[in-house]
């Protein structure tokens, strides 16, 4: 009996995305098998990241239905801090949540998060906790931790100087490496930990990494 294919992970693309910040994410997600496609404003409108690079998307955010996804992932961008332009995105990540289907934001989709009131209630990171204080309808102050990335049921949230840890909590809850083989892969390209090249090399021999 064939396995069930994996939905594709989506990535929320738009102009000043912070290309940094989900490079580790979405590189080692399709070494793994995963599909990366990109969901942007509008289909076949490009886009212009932060750091000057031209995507066009695969498809438009009004087309894109939690049920065929398995994750959508919101990068930081300087448009989450400038307006609500962005505002759509974090409307789509209410529906994600509502569906089951995971959401991990980074960075200033923390803030657009806080602004919908979808970080109340539950355990979030983000730049700083001051950074969402001042975000209009946040009232998730309790709930705010301080720690590079954290993972509360569906959702993923981390502050924009963590893009290692934030493709950690990516790859736990989509069950990407075993435990130990995360372990190692964060130890490598978070602390620069040698020890940690052996246990992905074996993982690799074995077809696990």
């Amino acid at each position: 009996m064939s396995e069930t294919p994996r939905k594709p992970v989506h990535l929320a693309v738009y102009d000043t995305y912070a290309d940094w910040e989900t490079g580790h994410t979405t590189a080692h997600l399709s070494q793994r098998g995963h599909v990366v496609r990109t969901v942007g404003p509008a289909a076949g409108q490009p886009v212009t990241t932060m750091g000057g690079v031209r995507v066009l998307p695969d498809l438009a955010l009004a087309d894109l239905r939690p049920e065929d996804s398995s994750l959508l992932i919101l990068t930081g961008a300087s448009l989450w801090d400038t307006g609500d332009e962005l505002a759509p995105f974090a409307a789509k990540a209410r529906e994600f949540l509502a569906a089951g289907v995971p959401v991990a934001a980074i960075c200033g989709a923390t803030a657009g998060l806080a602004r919908a009131g979808l970080l109340d209630g539950r355990a979030h990171a983000s730049a700083a906790s001051f950074y969402l204080a001042s975000q209009p309808g946040y009232g998730g102050a309790e709930s705010y931790v301080e720690g590079d990335a954290v993972t509360d049921g569906d959702l993923i949230t981390a502050g924009p100087t963590e893009p290692v840890a934030f493709a950690r909590e990516v790859f736990a809850r989509l069950d990407v490496y075993k435990p130990d083989v995360l372990d190692a892969w964060y130890r490598l390209f978070h602390d620069s930990d040698e020890s940690a090249y052996p246990v992905l090399m074996a993982a690799a021999e074995a077809g696990d990494a």
